[in-house]
């Protein structure tokens, strides 16, 4: 499996901004940016929320790969590189879980 993935799949969704929303479902939702693809992301992760509490892997899997699609599409329609998104991940991984949580006031 290439780790890579994630990375490819971004630059494909930022590949359609500007693109004719008749010609893509991606180009569609970024033109639709900011409400549509964020509704779009909701309903994927109360799917994927459903199918984590049931026994089915497959559904699970399938609906995580569906948010994961569309959190790049929210990415992307507000200008959010993923690059940043890696960098904030390393950023916490050097604390624990709770001094992270701390440090946001939660």
């Amino acid at each position: 499996m290439d780790g890579r993935i994630l990375d490819r799949l971004f630059e494909v969704v930022a590949s359609r901004k500007g693109a004719d929303p008749a010609s893509s479902w991606t180009a569609k939702l970024l033109a639709e940016a900011p409400e549509l693809p964020a509704r779009k992301m909701a309903e994927e992760a109360t799917e994927t929320l459903i199918a984590a509490l049931g026994d089915d892997r497959q559904a699970l899997t399938a609906e995580a790969a569906d948010l994961i699609y569309h959190l790049l599409v929210v990415l992307v329609s507000r200008g959010v590189e993923l690059e940043d998104v890696w960098a904030e991940l390393q950023r916490r991984e050097a604390q624990s879980g709770i001094a992270e949580k701390a440090g946001r006031g939660q």
